[in-house]
């Protein structure tokens, strides 16, 4: 696992010297460069397979100094390849010859072999950048789902003219080595919508990310990029299976995959929580191999976010699997802490479970360098209650419209928003108020955090244009209506599986990992779990209405049964209470009028209405108000 940067076209290697520098978390173990005229490649690496000999960047023939020399095809990695062993034993049987036993110089030899085509045949997390000097090219590849992340900006020119082309791993390196860029305004509305900035585009003005499933190429400063994977081109209408024969496939291939993650050459953990997608990963970790497995759990010290604790699940698992087991119960320190997952993020990020992600890597990297988590496997399996949700809003649809439209306008605002983990009151007044609404307007809604009462009193004048149009995007209901599946919680997996996951989960995943110098596996994003997860019909997934109905039944043999009987708790954080109580001080400090009034985002009495009824208990305004927090915080540090 590495950070990687550099550029092609004009540049100074002061400034791969302070990207470099930036990315020093991500790759605490050493620094390598390669440096050639109008090209300048940079890696900052962490030691996980073939620590004395994966020094990169690595060319396609052997250097008489490490970075520098005469290949002519150089590649910089960040992530790592998990059928890197049979890749290398095809390579040699035809001809090529290794110096390393790294999955990086893999990547040289296939790209001699079959071009850029041959990350077709690539299994595992990556974003790498492949310089292929005969070619006067520089590909930027990321993996399919996007697990692992890479920005780039184009100097001059824009997509059709010249230019020269920066990329790294991370926004605050690839900042680091610009000019100060100016802020995205359209961004800022999308965060306060989603909670996160979605897509390619970046807070930032004129940086992207690179796509997943997506390679970038820039051959004498004119930019192009091409999606070599499709996720709805992966999706095939399943004729009638019988369930025991998917579920013995589903088992085959979770083992297959959890197997290729375990390959390291440094100590290896887990995140455990009490649930099923962790549980499983451990599971077949377990069935792997007799050594130790060290797992790693985060809880809540105050018995009021008891709801919230999954400590006795996760420990139950720990027991029942023999495990070397670590748990750490957290605190509201938000004095100190908040500040540190914003600078670690980089970004605009309110997400409240950055703070247990943030935690619980701080505390596996005391004793491991790599960590497999279960991320993913709600998306591809069914674990939230949302994808029940849209299949009972289909069903609602048979109500005539004008009903739904007065219980919608009469009924719902009445309903009170619990603050628990469930908080089912909350999902009922959702699912009424836009039950009146199509399928897909319906879901994108209930993943819009901005109060539909106030939906015209909530931006200043300045960010309103852009504020409108973020909410007239029609990006997340258009993924949803295209999807080939005519089954509505099948659209609704698919379109959290191009957004949600990457835009959230992923990056979030990512970056406060890394933040430790600790690298994060995720099983359930391999591509070939996935093609499974695609062939499992909705009635299937969702057997007995529940969630996860088909994975339940798949590993009954191997969890126990209070396992797979729990409900979906997810990785929460008891956010809304913190903020009356722990927190009240850092919100009237931090979301003070003349703070609000200075940035000029929002109206200061829409930030002053959202503070007294979330105090006063009247409604659940956690995340808009964790959203603001974050916001200012990233401004100061920023500015500091």
């Amino acid at each position: 696992m590495c950070g990687i940067c550099g550029m092609v076209g004009d540049g100074d290697e002061k400034i791969l010297e302070r990207m470099l520098r930036r990315l020093v978390p991500r790759g605490p173990d050493e620094e390598g460069r390669h440096l050639e005229p109008g090209v300048m490649l940079g890696v900052r690496r962490l030691q996980v397979i073939d620590p004395e000999g994966g020094h990169q960047p690595m060319g396609n023939e052997t250097c008489p100094e490490r970075g520098r020399g005469t290949g002519t095809i150089w590649v910089a990695l960040n992530g790592e390849i998990y059928n890197y062993r049979e890749l290398r034993a095809e390579l040699i049987s035809k001809g090529h010859r290794f110096t390393t036993h790294c999955d990086t110089e893999v990547l040289v030899h296939l790209y001699e072999q079959e071009g850029e085509e041959g990350v077709h045949r690539l299994r595992g997390m990556f974003a790498y950048a492949l310089w292929d000097r005969a070619r006067d090219t520089l590909f930027l590849f990321r993996d399919r789902l996007g697990i692992k992340p890479l920005y780039y900006a184009l100097s001059s020119g824009g997509n059709s003219g010249t230019g020269a082309l920066m990329f790294a791993s991370e926004l605050p390196a690839l900042v680091a080595g610009m000019s100060p860029p100016s802020l995205r305004p359209e961004a800022i509305a999308q965060y306060l919508t989603r909670l996160y900035v979605p897509g390619t585009g970046t807070i930032f003005q004129g940086i992207q990310e690179v796509r997943a499933g997506e390679w970038v190429q820039i051959r004498q400063g004119r930019l192009e990029t091409r999606r070599y994977f499709r996720l709805d081109k992966a999706w095939r209408e399943q004729p009638e299976v019988r369930v025991q024969d998917l579920a013995e496939r589903f088992l085959d291939s979770l083992k297959d995959t959890v197997r290729h993650h375990l390959v390291s050459d440094v100590p290896l953990g887990l995140f455990l929580s009490g649930g099923l997608d962790s549980g499983a990963i451990l599971a077949m970790m377990r069935t792997l191999s007799d050594q130790p497995i060290k797992s790693f759990s985060i809880g809540y010290e105050a018995q009021a976010d008891e709801s919230y604790n999954e400590l006795a699940a996760a420990r139950l698992l720990a027991d029942h699997f023999g495990t070397v087991h670590t748990e750490e119960r957290l605190r509201p320190d938000a004095v100190t802490l908040l500040p540190r997952i914003v600078a670690a993020m980089g970004e605009p990020f309110a997400d409240s479970s950055a703070i247990p992600t943030y935690l619980v890597s701080q505390v596996a990297r005391r004793s491991v360098t790599v960590a497999l988590s279960g991320i993913g496997g709600d998306e591809l399996f069914g674990g939230y209650p949302r994808y029940l949700g849209i299949r009972t809003a289909a069903r609602y649809a048979v109500v005539p419209r004008g009903l739904r439209a007065w219980t919608a306008a009469t009924l719902s605002p009445w309903l009170s928003e619990g603050t628990g983990s469930q908080n089912y009151a909350g999902r009922l007044r959702r699912f009424l108020r836009d039950g009146h609404r199509p399928l897909a307007e319906q879901y994108t809604r209930w993943m819009t955090f901005l109060p539909p009462e106030r939906e015209g009193e909530i931006f200043t004048p300045g960010l309103y244009p852009y504020a409108q149009n973020a909410m007239l995007d029609r990006t997340y209901p258009d993924l949803f209506q295209i999807w080939p599946s005519e089954d509505p919680s099948d659209r609704a997996m698919a379109l959290d599986l191009q957004t949600y996951l990457p835009d959230d989960l992923l990056r979030m995943g990512d970056r406060l990992s890394m933040a430790h110098s600790l690298e994060l596996r995720v099983p359930f994003c391999d591509h070939e779990l996935l093609a499974l997860a695609l062939a499992v019909p909705a009635r299937v997934r969702f057997q007995g209405w529940k969630l996860k109905g088909f994975m339940r039944r798949a590993l009954k043999a191997l969890l126990p049964q209070t396992i797979l009987g729990r409900s979906k708790f997810g990785f929460q954080v008891p956010v809304a209470r913190w903020l009356r109580e722990d927190l009240r001080e850092m919100v009237h400090d931090l979301l003070s009028e003349d703070t609000i009034r200075r940035r000029g985002y929002v109206r200061p009495e829409y930030v002053q209405w959202l503070i007294r009824e979330h105090e006063d208990g009247r409604r659940n305004f956690a995340d808009q108000l964790y959203a603001l927090l974050v916001l200012e915080l990233w401004h100061q540090t920023r500015e500091s």
